[in-house]
């Protein structure tokens, strides 16, 4: 059998092509229905998977699919790398289920293409002896999400060198947007008069409008007066301000090396944009604010994704416990027994 080696190519305008009909066939399909940034990652999933297995898809089977699981969990970089978050070699049990799931989309599409007779991604392994459903091919960990102290968020800030850089961060720490949406803020977007800003980039395509911290108002002020290049892009609101790309829009890695340079300079072990947004969002509920005006705020299509941070707020269990006991006291006495 000819080893197949995918190879990803991209153009402008066109979505990504691995070079198998079948494969460059869902990839358009992917591209009429996600938003560019959902397709490139399914692009490369699918590269990575078909490198590993080295089949064309009609020619993978149940085994592969296993076999790939396998060769993931494997040590990275010959054992010399371990993730401080849980001790491990091999790659991320999330990243890896990812791009299973990608990889069934992938099947499932073909199947109701007609082209495909089975579905080689198994939903689970064997059934368990208590439960109606099977046991997950990875498991992947609950874990909460890392967020900045008070002191913290301080020393970040105050490590900022632009009124640019203050202004974007203050839309993650102080409003919850995401990377991306910082970055797709258009001047047409901002409203001062209501201090609320229109996302139209939001994940999944949604719109939403937030309202903003008056301080962002403040910082962008600044940046517009005294640092924006004149010359910039005339519709992105944040751009490059030096270099050989002065004025062109700021991309995600240009943000990402803002925040490593101001946390080494804060001397932050850990700062991302997205542990800012989380931030963000832990605040507010230990303040008061409802899941449901957290969850228009964050735009979750899903209210249970927004009750992560009724575990993130500290503040909040502990007043929800001392209530309990209080109740409880009345019925205890001071042996300890039920009166």
């Amino acid at each position: 059998m000819e080893l197949f080696v995918p190879v990803l190519a991209r153009s402008r305008g066109a979505a990504p092509e691995l070079g198998d009909a079948l494969l460059d066939e869902y990839l358009r399909f992917t591209a009429a229905r996600l938003r560019p940034n959902s397709v490139t990652a399914q692009a490369f999933d699918l590269k990575v998977f078909f490198t590993v297995v080295g089949k064309r898809p009609l020619a993978v089977g149940t085994a592969d699919v296993l076999a790939f699981i396998e060769a993931q969990r494997q040590p990275r970089r010959g054992g010399n790398v371990v993730r401080l978050s849980d001790g491990e070699q091999g790659l991320a049990a999330s990243t890896i289920k990812r791009r299973l799931a990608t990889v069934t989309s992938l099947f499932d599409y073909l199947i109701a293409r007609g082209v495909c007779e089975r579905q080689p991604v198994p939903r689970s392994i064997t059934p368990r002896t208590r439960s109606l459903r099977g046991a997950p091919l990875v498991r992947a960990p609950k874990r909460l999400p890392r967020i900045l102290a008070p002191g913290e968020a301080v020393a970040l800030t105050n490590a900022l060198r632009t009124q640019r850089d203050l202004a974007m961060v203050t839309l993650m720490l102080r409003a919850g947007l995401r990377r991306c949406e910082v970055l797709g803020v258009r001047f047409t977007d901002i409203q001062p008069g209501d201090q609320r800003v229109f996302i139209c980039a939001g994940k999944g395509g949604h719109e939403r409008i937030v309202p903003v911290d008056p301080l962002f108002f403040t910082h962008l002020h600044a940046y517009l007066s005294l640092e924006r290049p004149r010359d910039g892009d005339g519709e992105r609101v944040f751009v490059v301000l030096k270099g050989p790309n002065r004025g062109r829009p700021l991309t995600a890695a240009g943000l990402d090396e803002v925040l490593a340079g101001a946390r080494r300079r804060a001397g932050l072990a850990h700062a991302t944009c997205h542990e800012l947004r989380h931030t963000c969002f832990t605040r507010l509920r230990e303040a008061g604010m409802s899941l449901e005006a957290i969850q228009a705020q964050a735009g979750h299509a899903n209210l249970d994704t927004t009750r992560l941070y009724l575990h993130l707020s500290n503040d909040w269990l502990a007043d929800q416990y001392r209530d309990a006991m209080t109740v409880l006291a009345d019925i205890y006495d001071n042996n300890g027994a039920v009166s």
